[in-house]
């Protein structure tokens, strides 16, 4: 491959997408941790509507196949629909990524605001190392607030939004852990300095 700006990009893409597939592989590993209210034997038909599916596909494909399917979980029910980003910049390389999304459908609900927020910046460049740092801290609410309602979620989400419409971009991750640190400090939750959300 050549040394010049071309063959680096592809070098970058490249080890883009072998991350993907490792952090999808650590998340369906994973599935039986933090949220996962959502009981296997709900997603049986949701599996066979999954596998009609064509991927690569968008969000916006997946919602118009299967957006009125919904699931069941320990929060209430979901439709696929308020779960995945109606957007065409939002791809799924397979079944088992649109899985790992419903299985925790308060962070999939939040994570869809801020991918929709998104979509209104123009030129927004929203990495996918950015949506994992922010799809952690919303993880991380969830475990710190799991009996609040997941009212730490929300209100994240909400703030993210907040700054992309008034400052037109994204905020950085470490802006978000620091929002998310703020936000548990005062409602009487602790936040030590050697976790995800101690910056």
């Amino acid at each position: 491959m050549a040394d010049d700006k071309s063959g680096r990009d592809k070098q970058a893409r490249d080890a883009e997408e072998r991350q993907r597939e490792r952090e999808l592989a650590t998340e369906l590993e994973r599935g039986d941790e933090v949220e996962p209210p959502v009981d296997p034997a709900e997603l049986t038909g949701f599996e066979a509507e999954l596998e009609a599916l064509t991927f690569p596909t968008t969000g916006v494909a997946v919602v118009a196949a299967i957006g009125d399917h919904e699931i069941e979980s320990t929060g209430g029910r979901y439709s696929i629909a308020e779960l995945l980003p109606e957007t065409d910049v939002e791809t799924f390389d397979s079944p088992d990524a649109i899985r790992v999304q419903v299985q925790r459908p308060t962070v999939a609900a939040a994570m869809k605001q801020v991918v929709e927020a998104s979509e209104t910046v123009r030129n927004a460049e929203f990495s996918w190392s950015q949506r994992k740092a922010y799809e952690k801290t919303f993880e991380e609410l969830e475990s710190i607030d799991a009996d609040d309602d997941d009212e730490g979620i929300q209100v994240i989400s909400d703030w993210i939004t907040e700054r992309v419409r008034d400052k037109e971009r994204l905020p950085s991750s470490r802006a978000v852990r620091r929002e998310a640190a703020k936000f548990c400090r005062t409602n009487g939750y602790q936040v030590r300095d050697d976790e995800w959300l101690g910056v």
